[in-house]
């Protein structure tokens, strides 16, 4: 499934293209940077201003925007302190551009920075986090000797038929409600990776057929902890097993969700589907209130021990 959107980026400046420096050169500070850091991949025009304003709300330090060439600078359109936003070039449109970015942040950030990855249309939520800061809920999940965070991807979509292309009314916003399930992870011998799992569901599982298979999975290893020799893999996993787990061995821990618009704008925007993905409601849709306990209530992320 392309995960672009049908609406071209804006024309680009080139005066202003001129100005944002390439990813390489605007890390060449990142030695000197406090986290977390957010690194947002900017595919299209979609929901860019809200995608930036949720996570300097949230409490992120730094958010890294990477866009492609023909993309105009973004990052004035964040409402909050421009002072923590840095636009890149660095297409994530391009094969291999997302690992190759997280990877390049992983060696210029000092080591035990807190990073989170997504996209534009994305949202990352956790357990409270309404009332309890982004800070705080790291500082609990190290204490419990976790270096990452697992997560759960949430497809977003417009409930009524007939709706704009990719747009999406953020009030009129819904998930489903059911349809997901857990695979265990298969080893190189075949046998089930300890405490690693595969989840599926949203628009990924109930339009599959438009889906290639390696993009079917919503587990996201969304916010991780910054370490000498830590390589983040092509298919969205990391070089040290235990960042791959949902929980340690001796209870559950803190999960995350990301509600994305990403599965419902490739759909809308790719031919093969178009038709197909016209309506995405169905009898298991609930309209999404953006709360955490809703989230939390439907299974869809774990408080663990943080009450």
């Amino acid at each position: 499934m392309n995960q672009s959107s049908s609406v071209p980026p804006a024309a680009a400046d080139p005066a202003s293209a001129a100005r944002i420096p390439r990813l390489s050169a605007a890390l060449a500070q990142a030695g000197f940077w406090t986290g977390p850091v957010a690194l947002l991949f900017i595919e299209d025009d979609v929901e860019i201003g809200s995608t930036i304003d949720h996570h300097l709300r949230a409490g992120f330090r730094k958010v890294v925007l990477c866009l492609p060439d023909d993309q105009v600078d973004c990052a004035d359109l964040a409402g909050g302190d421009q002072a923590g936003v840095i636009a890149v070039r660095h297409d994530p449109r391009e094969t291999g551009a997302v690992a190759a970015a997280v990877n390049a942040l992983i060696e210029a950030l000092p080591a035990d920075t807190w990073v989170y990855y997504g996209f534009n249309a994305e949202y990352l939520f956790y357990p409270f986090c309404e009332t309890r800061t982004l800070g705080e809920m790291l500082a609990f999940h190290a204490e419990e000797r976790r270096d990452a965070m697992f997560a759960c991807v949430v497809d977003l979509y417009p409930a009524a038929s007939g709706a704009s292309t990719n747009r999406l009314d953020r009030s009129n916003a819904w998930i489903d409600g059911a349809g997901y399930y857990s695979l265990p992870r298969p080893g190189p011998d075949g046998q089930p990776l300890e405490r690693q799992v595969e989840i599926h569901g949203g628009l990924r599982w109930r339009f599959d057929h438009h889906v290639e298979a390696e993009r079917r999975r919503i587990d996201r290893i969304a916010l991780f902890r910054t370490q000498r020799g830590l390589r983040f893999l092509p298919d969205r996993r990391f070089s040290v097993a235990e960042y791959n787990t949902f929980a340690c061995p001796w209870h559950h821990n803190l999960t995350a969700c990301v509600l994305s618009l990403r599965a419902a704008k490739a759909l809308r925007s790719n031919p093969a589907s178009r038709q197909d993905s016209f309506r995405f409601d169905w009898s298991q849709s609930v309209r999404c209130d953006w709360s955490s306990r809703q989230l939390m209530d439907l299974g869809l992320m774990e408080p663990g021990q943080w009450f």
